[in-house]
C-alpha cells in the first residue's frame, strides 16, 4: 500500500479536525442540559468570561499579545469585532435558551436553515449572483419555512433567530477577512463582551438568580468548563479550514444539526410530529440541492484548472 503524500495527509488530518469540531458542536445539547438549573443568561456570562480567561492564558503562554494594540486602537476594526461579538452572543443565548426549554429539535432546524440563509444574505447584502441550482435550493427552503409556519401555527422563531444571527455573524467575519486568526478573533470578541457579561452576572447575583455555588464542586466545574467547550471546537474548525477544501467544510457542517436532532429526539425525549418531519424533509431537499451544486461547481473548477495546466505540461515536454 502506497503512503499518502504530505498534501493528502494534511487534507485527511484537516477532515478529522473538521469532523471532530462539528461532532462536538452537535453534542452541545447534552452538555448544556447538564448545566441545569442554570438559565440561559447565566450560562452565557460564564461562557464568555471563562472563554476569555482561557484565551488570555494561552496568549500569555505563547507571548502573543502584540496584535491587541492594532485591534483595540483601530475604531473600524473594534466596531466590526463588537458587532460580531454581539451577534455570536445572541446566537449563544438563543441556542442555550432553546436547549434548557426543551426546543433542541427547533434549534437543530436553525442550523439546517443556516446555509440557505447565508446564501440569501449573500444575494441581498453582497449582491452575489446565484446559480440556478442555488436559486432552486433557496426557493425550496422558503417553501419548507412556510410549511412549518402554517402547520405549527407560528413561524419557527428559534430556528430563524439562530440561522440569521449565525449567518450575519459569518457576514461580519467575512468583512473582517483574514486579519485575525481563530484564537485572536475569539479573544477579541469575548473581550468586548466581557463588561456586559460581568454586568449581567452581577445583576443575576443581586436578584438571587445565580446557581454557580450549587452542588459544588461539580456544578461550578461544569460552568467553568464552558470556556473549554467553546474554544476547542472553534480551534479544531480553524485548523480544518486551513487544510481542506471549502466544499468539504460545507458538507461536514450538516453533522452538527443531525446530531442535535438525534440528541433532542432520542436522548432528551422531545416529540416530533409528522408535520414537523415533513417540514424538515423539505429543508433537507433544499440542502441536498446546495450540496449537489457545491460538488458540481468544485468538480468543474478542478477540471478547468487541469485543462489550464495541460498546455504548460505539453510545452515543458
Amino acid at each position: 500500500m502506497s503512503e499518502l503524500s504530505p498534501a493528502s495527509q494534511d487534507v485527511r488530518r484537516g477532515t478529522i479536525y473538521g469532523a471532530a469540531a462539528y461532532v462536538l458542536w452537535g453534542l452541545f445539547p447534552l452538555y448544556f442540559h447538564l448545566l441545569s438549573p442554570s438559565g440561559a443568561w447565566e450560562i452565557l456570562t460564564h461562557r464568555i468570561l471563562w472563554t476569555l480567561l482561557l484565551c488570555a492564558v494561552v496568549l500569555v503562554v505563547r507571548r502573543d499579545l502584540g496584535w491587541l494594540r492594532s485591534v483595540f486602537l483601530t475604531p473600524r476594526m473594534l466596531g466590526a469585532i463588537t458587532i460580531a461579538g454581539l451577534l455570536i452572543a445572541a446566537n449563544w443565548v438563543i441556542y442555550v435558551a432553546a436547549v434548557v426549554s426543551h426546543h433542541v429539535t427547533e434549534a437543530s432546524l436553525g442550523y439546517f436553515l443556516n446555509p440557505l440563509v447565508t446564501v440569501a444574505i449573500g444575494v441581498v447584502v453582497l449582491h452575489e449572483r446565484l446559480r440556478a441550482l442555488q436559486w432552486t435550493a433557496v426557493a425550496v427552503g422558503v417553501v419548507g419555512g412556510v410549511y412549518l409556519t402554517v402547520s405549527s401555527g407560528r413561524p419557527p422563531w428559534i430556528a430563524l433567530s439562530l440561522a440569521f444571527s449565525f449567518a450575519l455573524y459569518g457576514l461580519m467575519k467575512k468583512r473582517l477577512g483574514t486579519s485575525l486568526d481563530a484564537l485572536h478573533s475569539l479573544t477579541a470578541e469575548t473581550a468586548v463582551l466581557a463588561p456586559v457579561a460581568v454586568g449581567v452576572l452581577l445583576w443575576l447575583e443581586l436578584t438571587g438568580a445565580t446557581t454557580f455555588r450549587q452542588d459544588a464542586p461539580l456544578h461550578p466545574l461544569l460552568l467553568a468548563s464552558s470556556g473549554i467547550a467553546t474554544a476547542i471546537p472553534l480551534l479544531l474548525f480553524a485548523a480544518a479550514a486551513r487544510r481542506v477544501p471549502l466544499v468539504t467544510i460545507g458538507l461536514l457542517q450538516f453533522v452538527t444539526p443531525v446530531l442535535q436532532l438525534i440528541c433532542g429526539v432520542l436522548l432528551l425525549g422531545e416529540a416530533m410530529t409528522t408535520s414537523r418531519w415533513v417540514g424538515f424533509a423539505i429543508v433537507w431537499v433544499a440542502l441536498a440541492l446546495l450540496a449537489v451544486d457545491s460538488l458540481w461547481t468544485a468538480r468543474s473548477r478542478s477540471r478547468s484548472r487541469a485543462r489550464d495546466r495541460e498546455p504548460h505540461l505539453t510545452d515543458a515536454g
